[in-house]
């Protein structure tokens, strides 16, 4: 048989599907042979129509049994919501196969076409045998649009949110960003439903919200002895249900739906700020020849540029070649967004001077770091446990954006411009701004006042990598 043409027959100019059941399904589908006009003389019409048939006679075989070839387990409910979406599926595939747009019988009723309505009940006359067969039924449901849409659960509204409802947020966003930023929302999407379970969306209480929201709270509360877990955490998950609730409801045209995760939140009373290292810590425990001596990838060199520059580690991470300017008597970085890669916001975008030890450190890695580009979590997990296992934090609180915190430090310590600090550091500016900054010289003389000095024993070992 010609694949092409597969289960194609011209009648009277006419194209036709014609399709013999196949014998597994035999025992609940009696028709023998499926005929039906796919009402064009184009074959290319005919083949697209071809193949949503083939697509809904093998979702309504499906239906029937609870299968797609094979033996189905689990839940009861899960079974009925897949059959429930096979069907609506096979109504829709094949309204489209008869050469109309599903449309619920609501609609219908209200659409001042009744040309239309009468052309699809001339359809379904014409496949009528007599007694209507189940197969006959499935006809008229599909083009009367009388098959309920299924329940849509909290997991499918969250594919739907991803693909469809946010895809203006994934716009300038590289590959990683963006299952960085998918893994993010799905965490607390995920947690609901272990906790309260994959319900549909319209079913979703503000009982089951408080479920959850408690649950969150018997973790950033917990019992004597336990850890207790970060309110922002706990906020960002409750707040990613809000959002994806209310804005799958703004989605189907339901704006005025209440929300039943609507002020759930937990207040933040203990300051999260990250402090930043001293001057004395940074010149004598890290300014240290070799200290960082072993890692892989470069990743001593990102924690050197991080601290004569400001930057985030994600930021030095992520610079190529083409953002790295090492010549002149002022060189400097770019953080830019790429094509295929966001910049944090707007103000993110800057030109950073390289002066004292960040200058060396990138002279030493002029095409960036591709061990570490586009890998957030790695490059993470890799400097914490660098500078855990060398007692390089002062205390629990310090990170590795320390470095970032004492870099402003300075720069506030050593009174420098106000609008300068926000540009350099990629804040936003709350003042009037006037001017761009300034020339590389200027930004270069500017970040010298505050650099650390380098001993000539670390100088010489940075030059000898």
């Amino acid at each position: 048989m010609d694949q092409d043409n597969r289960h194609l027959k011209r009648k009277r100019a006419y194209w036709h599907y014609q399709r013999r059941v196949p014998k597994r399904y035999e025992s609940i589908d009696d028709r023998g042979v499926v005929e039906c006009s796919l009402r064009t003389k184009s074959i290319e019409i005919a083949r697209l129509r071809r193949d949503a048939m083939e697509e809904s006679d093998n979702l309504f075989w499906a239906s029937l049994v609870g299968m797609d070839g094979e033996t189905e387990t689990g839940e009861a409910q899960a079974r009925k919501r897949q059959v429930a979406e096979r069907r609506y599926k096979a109504a829709t595939v094949r309204a489209l196969a008869r050469g109309f747009v599903y449309t619920p019988i609501d609609q219908l009723a209200e659409t001042p076409d009744l040309g239309d309505i009468l052309d699809r009940i001339k359809v379904i006359k014409s496949a009528d045998k007599g007694a209507p067969s189940q197969s006959e039924e499935v006809e008229a449901e599909a083009l009367l649009g009388t098959v309920s849409s299924p329940p849509v659960t909290v997991s499918s509204a969250f594919e739907l949110y991803c693909e469809e409802i946010a895809a203006d947020e994934l716009i300038g966003k590289s590959e990683a960003q963006k299952a960085a930023w998918k893994k993010t929302k799905n965490r607390g999407v995920q947690y609901f439903i272990d906790v309260v379970g994959d319900k549909s969306m319209r079913e979703i209480t503000r009982q089951d919200a408080q479920q959850y929201y408690n649950w969150w709270k018997d973790r950033v509360v917990p019992k004597p002895g336990k850890k207790a877990l970060s309110t922002k955490t706990a906020n960002r998950d409750l707040g990613n249900m809000r959002k994806l609730y209310g804005e799958h409801f703004k989605y189907v045209g339901e704006e005025d739906r209440p929300n039943p995760f609507r002020n759930l939140s937990f207040k933040d009373k203990k300051s999260a700020d990250v402090p930043p290292f001293e001057d004395k810590w940074v010149r004598e425990k890290i300014l240290v020849p070799g200290i960082f001596k072993g890692l892989r990838g470069d990743a001593d060199l990102i924690l050197y540029a991080l601290i004569e520059t400001g930057c985030r580690p994600g930021e030095i991470a992520n610079l190529f070649a083409e953002d790295i300017n090492l010549d002149g008597d002022a060189p400097y970085i770019s953080i830019r967004p790429k094509k295929d890669r966001e910049i944090k916001t707007a103000s993110s975008i800057r030109e950073i001077p390289l002066v004292g030890v960040s200058l060396e450190a990138m002279r030493r890695a002029p095409n960036g770091f591709p061990h570490y580009r586009d890998k957030p979590d790695l490059l993470s997990a890799n400097l914490m446990t660098a500078m855990k296992s060398r007692n390089l934090f002062p205390t629990p609180d310090h990170k590795v954006y320390s470095f970032r915190h004492s870099f402003e430090k300075r720069m506030q310590e050593a009174e420098l411009d106000y609008g300068f600090r926000c540009m350099i550091m990629g804040h936003r500016n709350s003042r009037p701004a006037y001017g761009d900054g300034g020339s590389m010289a200027y930004r270069r003389d500017q970040i010298r006042k505050i650099a650390h000095p380098m001993s000539d024993k670390l100088i010489e070992f940075l030059r000898a990598r």
